[in-house]
Formats: structure tokens, sequence, C-alpha cells
């Protein structure tokens, strides 16, 4: 299998890696994944003091960053849209987000509104590059920020987040387009909106009406994270994720057997993944 996509693997006490393809019938992949790791520690390399266990408190968490974006628009627009939100949010973090070394529990509430604010500083850039272009390009975004063992998720648009647990895939997002707004309001069915276009429409988008959603989880040993574009999940049902996640011996093989598996239900758009396994020390 070939993928035309840059992929990254995190060295860790996590297993990560991500995948993007153009799939079969896309010219151009608008997809952008990323994948980063924050800390901020303070290593006593040799010292006489007596006491070294007291620097012990400037050892922080360390924060691990997954993103997927799926780019919305007229040739190209897309892919310009989803890199420049991929590459604003990492660059806003990276600048910004002090919190990551210093985070707890007593300050969630104020890391989670740094998150989000990261999420809108990606909208306003994307906004700003391409006011000219008219209605111009827009992306889809869910991203993962882990602090183990917690997992915080910001979503916009249609790519998903699920984790796999004891064999039970689970999706976490909720998929923001026109057809799921009919649902909640008992306009239409699900198999109405099925065999609808409403399904794929967006109702929240970077670069466009954002309405960002925000959710947590707390992980155990031995869970898989996923992040994907719609790419996988409308050639590959849940059953076959969770079968995919279940039996893949690491993070990177469980891409390749996921983009394959999309890539033979037909690819008819690009497909990027992101695949994070909580393995226990023994399994390293």
């Amino acid at each position: 299998m070939t993928d035309d996509g840059n992929r990254f693997t995190l060295e860790g006490p996590l297993d990560t890696y991500g995948m993007s393809h153009v799939g079969k019938v896309r010219q151009v992949n608008e997809d952008h994944f990323f994948i980063a790791a924050a800390n901020k520690a303070l290593t006593v390399q040799q010292t006489n003091l007596d006491n070294v266990q007291a620097f012990n408190h400037l050892k922080q968490s360390e924060a691990h960053l997954f993103v997927v974006a799926d780019g919305v628009g007229s040739i190209g627009g897309g892919r310009l849209a989803s890199g420049t939100a991929v590459q604003a949010l990492g660059t806003y973090i990276g600048r910004t987000m002090g919190c990551y070394y210093s985070f707890d529990v007593e300050g969630e509430n104020e890391f989670l509104e740094n998150l989000e604010n990261a999420v809108q500083h990606a909208h306003l850039t994307v906004q700003r590059e391409y006011s000219s272009h008219g209605k111009g390009p827009a992306t889809t975004l869910t991203m993962a920020t882990l602090i183990w063992p917690r997992a915080y998720i910001i979503h916009v648009g249609d790519s998903r987040a699920y984790y796999l647990r004891q064999g039970r895939l689970r999706q976490i997002t909720r998929d923001q387009t026109m057809g799921e707004l009919m649902i909640d309001e008992g306009i239409m069915t699900e198999e109405q909106v099925e065999r609808s276009s409403l399904s794929s429409t967006l109702s929240s988008a970077i670069g466009a009406e954002i309405l960002p959603s925000v959710g947590l989880i707390d992980l155990e040993l031995n869970d898989v994270l996923l992040l994907c574009t719609d790419g996988l999940t409308r050639h590959v049902g849940d059953d076959g994720i969770a079968d995919i996640l279940q039996s893949a011996h690491s993070a990177k093989a469980a891409c390749e057997q996921l983009v394959d598996a999309a890539l033979e239900g037909g690819g008819r758009d690009n497909v990027t993944v992101v695949v994070s396994r909580m393995v226990s020390a023994e399994d390293n």
C-alpha cells in the first residue's frame, strides 16, 4: 500500500501513528493531520545536593496533541483551509499554552477555555487568509489533547473521534451536519437523512459558521483512541473499525489496515486516520 501523506510516529509511552491517503477518486488530498507532544521539565543530571527529590515537582505531565482536518472548498481550496487551520492551531498552542505544563484538575476550566481559544484562532486565521475568496474554503477539525489519563476533545464538523475499550468501539463526537440538526428537530428520520445530501452538509466548520463542541473522557490502559476523517467512516462501519483496532499489533499497523479498508470500500474521498494505543509498560 502507498500513501501520499506525511507519516509521523510518536516515541514514548504511547504508541501513536498517523496516515493520510488521497483515495481512488480525488486528485487532491484536502486532509491534514498533526501529532505532537508538549512537555517541560527540569532533569537533574549531576549534583552533590542532599535533597534531589526537591526538584521532582518540576517534572510536569506531558501533553499529547492529535488533530485531523478535512478541507472543504473549490479545487485546492479545501487543502489550503485544512493546512492553514492545523498550522495555526499548532503554532498557537506552542506559543501560548503554558497551562500544559502546570495543569491540574482545579485548572480544568481554564485549560478547556485555552483549547477553545486555539480553535477560534485557527478559525479566524482561515477567515482572514481567504476572505478575498468570496465564500472561501472551510475545514472540519477534530482535536484530542491527552494528559494521561484524561483526553479533551474539541470538535468542529464531521470528522470523528472514537475510543476502543475491551473490544467495544465508542464514538466520542457527534457529526455537526444539517442532517443531524434535522434529526434533532424531528423533521427527518435517520433513514431519510442518510438518503439525502444533508448527511454530509456541514452545519459547523472552521472558516464558516463555527460551533465548537467540547468533551472529555478518562482513558484506561489498553484503550485505543482514533481520530479520522469521513473518508474512513463512509466506507468502513463501526464493527470493521473495531475489529482492526482490536487486532492490530501496533498503531502503524492499525492505520495501514484502516486506510486499506477504506480504499477497498471504494476510496471515494481522502482518508486520514490517527491512532493512539494506551499500551502498558510490559507491552512496550
